[in-house]
């Protein structure tokens, strides 16, 4: 804030709460308890009090969701879509409270109804609509659109069961379904109304104007919104997600002649597209359902797009307005992976054989309206269907994407003639072995822009698995580094570090995150490197606390808590930190009465059910907490605890309290990671590798004050040429060799000395990560976050500078860029006037 007048303009979200509010509040409360719920307070329990609140809440939320509709309907603005098969929200209440500003009043309210808030948060479900970095990076986005005042939609699916909720049994992972809606959702708004025929199946036939799809199977598209509230601007944008309804019509014929239940049975078979959201385990599967939802989602929401842009046209708009000519001038969509890539080929279809536009104005229209976003580069995640299946289940779709490519390579061939091989490796239809469609070549040739998500991640793209698209496009290809929302990731989840920098440099870090650079003049102050540090450690009293209570161990609440949350998989590698944990015992074990410096581990994350290695992992790292845990002579000097059904909630509490993050996948396997972002965010020091975002992350804050290990990109991509001897690493370096012996002669498993030798056996002879590789060097650079450890000084002015150097990695800085650079939008960061105040029409 440039001076104390101004600061007294900005409306904080923690200002002392207004009675008046506090009254209506009071008055919703109660009415929604008498009205809606149909409860008193003799007989409502917990949940119906929860749910009260949060329909007092939405209440706050209708008239600015509709004002907001109404001002995009009146301005017309160019709308941007945002589709993904994943949006990983979390919990909804107090998230809305804080955008509102209304969290004090709420607080207060429930105070002097004699319940406690923090408890009726605790009630609410994480929306089970998504499995990590993809879906939470979703989420994240439509806070920023909001925020900056973006007429956008998000567009997904409403599964029913969430991925599933993770039950940890003799150390092995368990799954039991995630039946998230089984209370239903408070926030939703069903609009049947639009509900959206959908078409599977049938055959292509041949008209006087073209092609017609005949003879399909229909599922209706159902959808549900919810409000996504900007931060402080009275924004209230939509994410609209599908249900999948069966079209079946039953009459009573059906009790007379016997298939009646037949016919219901049938009907539920068609409603289990959005039954189940899909364990992402980075290894592509082409299961038909999972491209039944992949269409569902796609088929639904272009027709979707495509009503809304004509309900749009005014009856003094142009021609081409009136026409679909303007439509890369209203429309955006941005494809979150290749999930949604179908939309290309649906696009086409509804301008072509719908629509009736010719070939070429549609396949102009359709580029210029979508943009493909990149996630992973690991050759197994990318998605090819079999030709087989698509011929069976969209079989117009199939001779589209055969036109597409037969265009795209008359292209190829005439700027590179003779070319045949690049040919073969640029085609959307593979046929070596059985005849496929790949979808990231799809999603490149039918967009105007390809991004990665991480500078590093974007050159590798470009160099590697898209050189050639590359080369014959580069104007296409851009980087778009991720970012992390700060109203949820610091604002919500560390509201005590939110208001010291409040105290130092005023609120407009909240929607400004590059403010946070103002902090640097702090690094030495005496004074806020100890309320820094009072913070970090309260919240870590917390967390012992919690730690305490769900698994009954007991840890030193002044030891490092040393953390790694995120999905299972090995080229997270897990295993490397298990393979330091084990070293450490190892240790204290050889030297009982060393000088260790106190670690709590505590690991957390999801496996894909399919996916035996990460499960087995998962298992190692409870036997083996549990050899350290019950060890008197370790005693609270290390801890290992594995972190049961780890999810945005739980994230909420762990991620302040972190005093090391762990961001060690090898080099060149991590898009961009945004987990990393959150623990850097709240204070925490990341010891990892430069893969992913983690390279940004130490340029802005000084590589001085990152903890960095191993192999670089060009390093690993040298050893890949060579033939990777794991062997050498384990017989030169004792330690590392008695860890691995360790897990493979069943020193943490005595009762089945067998059960964990596989994961030796990957480590020394399958391991397509290196782990061994960079064990050396991985334990060096943790002696050397001991040693720092130990400055508490140092350490809490390297926590400074992180927190100071995070204002790039804020998702309205990501979404900006979206906006100016591929969506062709500015962000108006405007403040609609409140429900109470007139709108301007001018």
């Amino acid at each position: 804030m440039s001076s104390d007048a101004e600061k007294r303009k900005q409306i904080s979200v923690r200002d002392i709460a207004d009675v008046e509010n506090v009254s209506t509040l009071k008055k919703y409360f109660n009415r929604h308890l008498h009205f809606t719920l149909v409860k008193d307070r003799n007989i409502a329990t917990r949940r119906d009090y929860f749910s009260a609140l949060a329909l007092s809440v939405r209440d706050n939320l209708v008239s600015r969701w509709i004002r907001t509709q109404q001002y995009y309907y009146e301005k017309d603005p160019k709308r941007i879509y945002y589709l993904s098969l994943e949006f990983y929200m979390g919990r909804a209440l107090q998230n809305t409270m804080l955008n509102l500003g209304i969290q004090s009043a709420c607080d207060e309210a429930m105070y002097q109804l004699g319940l406690d808030i923090e408890e009726l948060q605790e009630i609410e479900e994480d929306a089970g609509l998504g499995n990590g970095g993809l879906g939470r990076l979703a989420a994240c986005f439509l806070d920023s659109m909001a925020t900056l005042g973006l007429s956008a939609y998000g567009y997904g699916i409403r599964y029913e069961y969430g991925i599933f909720v993770q039950r940890i049994r003799d150390g092995e992972q368990i799954e039991e379904p995630d039946d998230w809606l089984r209370f239903g959702c408070p926030w939703e708004k069903a609009r049947p109304e639009y509900m959206i025929p959908v078409n599977f199946y049938g055959r292509v036939v041949d008209i006087s104007s073209g092609k017609k799809w005949v003879d399909t199977q229909i599922v209706y598209a159902m959808p549900y919104d919810n409000p996504i509230p900007g931060y402080g601007n009275n924004v209230v944008n939509t994410l609209r997600l599908w249900s999948a309804k069966s079209p079946v019509e039953f009459n009573l014929k059906f009790f007379n002649d016997g298939d009646y239940i037949q016919a219901v049975l049938d009907r539920n078979l068609a409603e289990n597209i959005s039954r189940v959201l899909y364990p992402n385990d980075n290894n592509f599967e082409g299961k038909e359902l999972r491209l039944k939802q992949e269409y569902f989602l796609c088929a639904a929401s272009l027709q979707d797009i495509i009503r809304r842009y004509k309900a749009s046209v005014g009856p003094n708009a142009s021609e081409s307005r009136k026409s679909l000519d303007s439509l890369p001038d209203k429309v955006a969509i941005q494809l979150n992976d290749t999930h949604p890539s179908l939309a290309i080929p649906e696009l086409m279809r509804i301008l072509v054989d719908l629509e009736g536009l010719s070939w070429d104005k549609a396949w102009d229209i359709t580029r210029r309206i979508c943009a493909y976003t990149n996630h992973t580069v690991l050759p197994e995640a990318l998605e090819r269907w079999p030709v087989t299946l698509f011929e069976n289940m969209l079989p117009r779709h199939l001779d589209i994407i055969y036109k597409i490519n037969y265009l795209h390579l008359q292209d190829v061939i005439a700027k590179y003639p003779g070319d045949l091989d690049r040919m073969r490796r640029m085609s959307c239809v593979e046929e070596d072995g059985e005849k496929r469609i790949n979808m990231a070549h799809l999603s490149i040739i039918g967009s105007h822009v390809v991004n990665g998500v991480a500078f590093i991640h974007s050159e590798i793209i470009k160099r590697d698995i898209f050189k050639d698209f590359y080369e014959m496009t580069p104007e296409k290809f851009q980087n778009k580094t991720n970012g992390i929302t700060p109203r949820r990731w610091l604002l919500l989840c560390n509201p005590a570090l939110a208001d010291l920098i409040s105290d130092k440099i005023g609120e407009e870090w909240m929607t400004r995150l590059d403010q946070l650079q103002r902090l640097k003049q702090f690094v030495k102050d005496p004074a806020f490197q100890r309320n820094i540090q009072k913070i970090k450690q309260e919240n870590k009293f917390k967390l012992a606390k919690l730690l305490e209570d769900d698994y009954g161990v007991k840890i030193n609440a002044y030891s490092m808590f040393d953390i790694q949350v995120k999905r299972i998989h090995e080229y997270k590698r897990q295993l490397l930190n298990c393979l330091h944990v084990i070293t450490m015992y190892n240790r204290i074990k050889a030297n009982p009465k060393g000088n260790f410096v106190p670690r709590t581990v505590l690991i957390g994350g999801k496996a894909a059910p399919g996916y035996y290695m990460a499960k087995k992992i998962i298992k190692l790292f409870n036997y083996v907490g549990k050899v350290v845990n019950n060890d008197p002579a370790i005693g609270d000097r290390l801890k290992v605890i594995f972190l049961e059904n780890y999810r945005v909630t739980l994230a909420e509490k762990i991620i302040p309290a972190a005093d090391l993050s762990q961001q060690i996948s090898t080099a060149g396997t991590e898009a961009s990671g945004t987990g990393n972002m959150k623990f850097m965010l709240n204070g925490a020091l990341t010891i990892g590798t430069l893969d992913g975002a983690n390279v940004e992350m130490a340029e802005e804050a000084g590589h001085e004050n990152f903890f960095i290990f191993g192999m670089t990109v060009e390093e690993v991509e040298e050893l890949q040429k060579t033939k990777y001897d794991a062997l050498k690493y384990y017989k030169a370096n004792p330690e590392l060799k008695l860890c691995v012996d360790q897990i493979q002669n069943g020193f943490f498993s005595p009762a089945k000395p067998e059960e964990f030798k596989d994961i030796a056996d990957v480590l020394l002879k399958w391991d397509r990560f290196y782990t061994l590789a960079d064990y050396d060097s991985y334990m060096k650079c943790q002696d050397k976050v001991n040693e720092t450890y130990l400055d508490q000084e140092k350490w809490i002015e390297m926590a400074i500078m992180n927190i100071a150097s995070s204002g790039k990695f804020s998702s309205d800085r990501t979404i900006q860029e979206y906006a100016e650079e591929i969506w062709g939008v500015k962000p108006s960061w405007e403040k609609l006037p409140a429900p109470h105040e007139t709108i301007n029409k001018n």
